[in-house]
Formats: structure tokens, sequence, C-alpha cells
């Protein structure tokens, strides 16, 4: 039963870890500065967390996390508004997985992208519940696409654990190629199953891993590199192992993804998302947008619909 117990502590140990990290006083990666001013955070009620750019019409690229084993969006949001404070041009999307019994702890009901029953590789080929994931995953990306028109070349796929092996599988298997797909003490699941869409060979994918990971031992991050460019065909791979960190992330780590991130998804003014006219809008979807952008006091006293469009327009522009 301990051992099992301490499967959980480890998949779970990065979230405490983050409420240690201090958060650096310069702007050289995260500013708190920016943090106060450049986005807002959003819940809808089912476990989701969007963190977007305070004037939507600033987006230019999408970021989709997944947390690790038995986290939920809540873990990694730190991690994503650290993130959204260097990157103001950029949405990130936190979902958080189904509530499932894992069979690798007893059977033991928690939020989880597919069921692990082992840590073998024979065991890792069985991965119930990964297939709706990805469907839930490639829907979250083709929604944005269909909904902003924003090009599936200014989305990555990133995750921590078993959130950062389903982005790796979702990612290299889609119809369309993305900017980059992020991992964070990750691996790849189902190898068996898992096949690199003809195209998106040299789609960069970057791995970072503790070295002194207990859970998933550096050992199975340099085979999964080994299977990734050898047997699948993956051709820009890079892994890079951080010395005594086990099944968590720092500050070395958080920097060097986002060096990443920054590097496949730079600002990009042309690749502005396309917003639906506010005039065009109806007050339902004026208040929600406004509510959204955080315009909550400037809204004070409105009453009629043109008021609302104007001061939606003018924050667009930027006129606020």
């Amino acid at each position: 039963f301990f051992s099992m117990l301490s499967r959980i502590v480890l998949c779970r140990s990065f979230v405490a870890a983050l409420t240690l990290l201090p958060r650096p006083a310069t702007a050289s990666y995260f500013s708190s500065t920016a943090s106060a001013m450049s986005f807002t955070t959003q819940r809808d009620g089912s476990g989701t967390v969007t963190v977007s750019p305070k004037n939507e019409a600033d987006q230019s690229a999408l970021v989709v996390i997944c947390h690790g084993l038995g986290d939920t969006a809540e873990g990694f949001l730190d991690v994503a508004e650290r993130f959204a404070a260097s990157m103001p041009h950029v949405k990130f999307i936190l979902p958080t997985a189904p509530t499932a019994p894992v069979t690798m702890n007893m059977g033991m009901a928690m939020p989880s992208w597919y069921d692990i029953t082992g840590l073998d590789e024979r065991s890792n080929e069985n991965c119930k519940g990964i297939l709706e994931s990805r469907d839930r995953v490639v829907d979250i990306l083709a929604k944005e696409h269909e909904s902003t028109q924003l090009p599936y070349n200014r989305m990555v796929l990133a995750g921590f654990s078993q959130g950062g092996a389903l982005s790796l599988w979702t990612g290299l298997q889609l119809e369309q190629k993305l900017a980059g797909v992020l991992m964070m003490s990750s691996y790849l699941p189902a190898a068996g199953k898992f096949t690199i869409t003809p195209g998106l060979e040299d789609t960069p994918i970057v791995h970072l891993h503790g070295a002194a990971d207990p859970m998933v031992t550096f050992a199975v991050a340099e085979k999964t590199k080994e299977t990734l460019t050898a047997t699948k065909g993956a051709t820009n791979y890079k892994l890079k192992s951080y010395p005594g960190l086990q099944h968590s992330i720092n500050m070395n780590e958080l920097a060097d993804a986002m060096e990443f991130l920054q590097s496949v998804l730079p600002a990009d003014d042309s690749c502005k998302i396309t917003l639906k006219d506010p005039s065009e809008m109806s007050v339902k979807e004026l208040k929600a947008a406004i509510r959204k952008a955080g315009l909550g006091q400037q809204a004070r006293g409105l009453m009629e619909k043109p008021e609302f469009i104007q001061l939606l327009k003018d924050h667009r522009d930027g006129k606020l």
C-alpha cells in the first residue's frame, strides 16, 4: 500500500514544489509587473482554466498545458501565469483530466488522462482512455482554430508527466503540424500504437527531465528519445536533464521551457486572431467579452447596446 501511495505523492510533488519557487525580482524570464496587467484568468466551471491576453485581440498563439496524474488544471496555473506575463500574445488553456480509477494506484479514483497499469514497457501499452483524452485535446485545438482562425503552426501542446505523454502522443499524430511539443518528466505511452503522421517528423520536441526522477526515470526518458528518433522517425527531438531533480520542476527547467516557447511562438502581429466584430455580437456576448477583458469598472452605468459595443471596440483598439 505504501509503495502505491508513494507513487501518488510523487505525481503531485511538483505542485508542492511550485509553491516554494521564488518569484524573481527581475524580468529576465518572468515579470511580476506584467503579470498584474497583461492577462486575465478565467475558470469555466468544468475544470478548465484559461489564461488569456487582457486584450484578446492581441492573441497570436496558443499553448495547451496538460497536468500530471492526480492533479488538476489549478496545479499548473502558476506556471501558465508566469509564462503569460512574459508572452502577452499567447493564450494558455489548462484542461482537467476526468476522474477515473487508476490500476497502478490500487484502483483509487483520481484525475487521470488514461489508466496506468504499471511502469514497465508491457504495461505501458495498456492506456485505457488515451483515445478519449486525445480527442478532447484535438477538440480544444480545433475549436480555437475554427473560432479565431489561429493556424495550427501557432499552437503548442505541453504537459507534465502523464500530461506531457498525452501531449506527445496527440501532437505528432494530428493531421496538422504544430509549432512544437513540450514535455516535462514525461515519456511515450502506448508506443506500439503510436505512428507519426507523415510530414510531422520535424515537429520541434523539447523533453525536460529530472536526472534523479524515481518514478519516470531518466532511463525511460532516454528510451523515449531513442524510440522516437530511431524507430518512429522524429528528427527534431531535444532531451535535457537536470541534476538532482526528481519528479518535479525547478526554475532552471521553467526557464528552458520558456525559452523553447518563445522560440517556436515569437510575437507575430500577422498571426493575430480574428475576432467577431462587436457590432455583430448579442448583448450577452458583449457582456461576456467585457467581463473577460476586465472592463467591469468601465462598464458601470452603461445601459445601451451601442455603449457596450463602443467600450469593447475602444479596448481592442488600445484606446483604454
